[in-house]
């Protein structure tokens, strides 16, 4: 099976040798870059494109993991992105998921749930940590405690809103059609009537448009 490559972004050294101590213990990861900060990233990711997931921070110096993703997403949109950060606070989960990161992991978080995390992620999936998700949730009904009816925000058909209700579960593709009983091909194409009916640019900000419309009670 060919192996995960990671490249991973933390302005301390310390973290990324910890990282890739742990992580290359494990046979499914190739370590095939690091950085001190987003700037440093780009710069080593135009000499070679050929990463699966980058791991970075959020708070660094000269360029943050934000403004990171954002130049990500645009010149290399194949790369997918998780943030693994000590930052929890909701304003900067909804910006990072926004700009495209497809997890968002604390840095408190445990090995093996950092490792299930970028398997799920690499697997077309997204992974939030616990915290994350309700960090999102709190803020949002404090905004906004009314509950909004689905109906009337978007016409999803009731196979679109068990893939969204699937999705917001951490569910994989091949997991989805598996469930439902329907092809991973087939789960694509609801994938993507479902962003372009909520708006949304990627996967993440799917996610972020069902919490905040809290269109489901077990959310």
């Amino acid at each position: 099976m060919e192996k995960i490559k990671l490249f991973l972004v933390d302005d301390h050294k310390m973290i990324r040798e910890g990282l890739k101590n742990f992580l290359l213990d494990d046979s499914a990861f190739d370590i095939v870059g690091e950085a001190e900060n987003g700037k440093e990233c780009l710069q080593l990711l135009e000499q070679n494109q050929e990463v699966d997931i980058l791991l970075t921070d959020v708070n660094m110096p000269e360029m943050d993991g934000l403004e990171l993703v954002q130049n990500v997403k645009t010149k290399y949109p194949a790369i997918k992105i998780m943030a693994l950060t000590m930052l929890g606070e909701s304003q900067h989960i909804k910006k990072m998921l926004a700009e495209g990161a497809m997890g968002y992991l604390l840095k408190n978080c445990s090995e093996q749930e950092l490792i299930n995390g970028i398997k799920m992620v690499n697997s077309g999936g997204t992974y939030y940590s616990p915290g994350v998700t309700n960090a999102i949730i709190n803020n949002i009904r404090k905004v906004k405690p009314q509950k909004s009816n689905v109906a009337l925000e978007v016409a999803l058909s009731e196979r679109e809103t068990e893939v969204l209700h699937l999705i917001l579960k951490e569910k994989t593709n091949k997991e989805i059609a598996e469930e439902l009983f329907i092809s991973v091909r087939t789960v694509d194409a609801h994938k993507r009537n479902l962003l372009d009916k909520t708006g949304s640019k990627n996967l993440a900000g799917l996610i972020l448009y069902a919490i905040d419309k809290e269109l489901f009670d077990d959310i």
